[in-house]
């Protein structure tokens, strides 16, 4: 059954919750600069998401360890210019608040401050807690990252589904209602078991957006390149490529070379 949509001339974290209540749901996309956050904007998705995953497409690192958190404010500002509806969403990058919720709350300022960023997000659970309160007492709102968290890979060794074993799903169940309870405005669940997903955004009041977390949550998140198919390389069960831009670009830069190399281009209708 559909369900009809409020128009929100600005999406802010208020806006998530009522989606959630009225059985809305939210989408969410990651963007790292201005041209791609305005067409996203401009398409109506409700959250932007500057994720640390820019380390990955559009640095090359294996991993999201590298990126700084200057380079994320960078990225996070590049995107802000560019809105007029979304929630700008920012992670802080690893390293910058795991160790001292001092830090967290600097790190956090500096993204509040420097990009115009709506609000922030943290990988884990009871272990950040401390920094997590720190951040939102000062204000910032924060959303949290259950599950497979990228930032802790070397932890885990693998990419795997999270949270099949019934500790680990007790733990994230736990992690999540802790996440609400200290002020968290929304959670996002990466990678586990779809059944758990549901339980846990039935228990909880504020919105799970999930990532290979089934369909039973109130709302998603994809990595643009990876939804777009620029990226051909990735290829996980969660993800539905809407066009195969790869190919396309490929096609389009290729046939511009031949134009270039025969002197098709520029013909006597491009030229002054």
């Amino acid at each position: 059954m559909s369900v009809a949509k409020k128009d929100y001339k600005r999406i802010t974290t208020k806006s998530l919750i009522e989606m959630k209540n009225h059985g809305e749901k939210i989408s969410m996309l990651t963007a790292y600069d201005y041209t791609m956050a305005k067409i996203v904007d401009t398409a109506g998705i409700d959250v932007i998401l500057v994720g640390d995953s820019a380390s990955n497409v559009m640095a090359g690192h294996e991993t999201t360890l590298p990126i700084t958190l200057d380079q994320m404010i960078y990225h996070a500002s590049s995107v802000v210019r560019a809105i007029e509806r979304a929630l700008v969403v920012v992670d802080l990058p690893f390293g910058s608040y795991q160790s001292d919720p001092k830090e967290a709350l600097r790190s956090a300022i500096r993204i509040m401050k420097e990009s115009g960023g709506h609000a922030v997000k943290l990988e884990g659970g009871k272990e950040i807690k401390e920094s997590i309160k720190k951040i939102l007492n000062a204000g910032i709102p924060v959303m949290g990252h259950l599950g497979l968290t990228p930032q802790s890979i070397y932890k885990f060794g693998t990419y795997s589904v999270r949270a099949k074993e019934e500790e680990e799903a007790e733990k994230l169940m736990a992690d999540a209602k802790m996440l609400e309870k200290i002020g968290c405005f929304g959670v996002v669940l990466e990678k586990i078991p779809a059944d758990l997903a549901e339980k846990v955004a039935k228990s909880i009041s504020i919105p799970v957006i999930g990532i290979g977390a089934g369909g039973n949550v109130d709302g998603q998140v994809l990595v643009i390149h990876d939804m777009l198919g620029m990226n051909n390389e990735f290829s996980p069960r969660f993800l539905r490529r809407y066009l195969n831009l790869y190919q396309e670009m490929t096609t389009a830069i290729s046939q511009y070379v031949t134009d270039v190399k025969s002197s098709d281009f520029p013909n006597e209708k491009e030229q002054y």
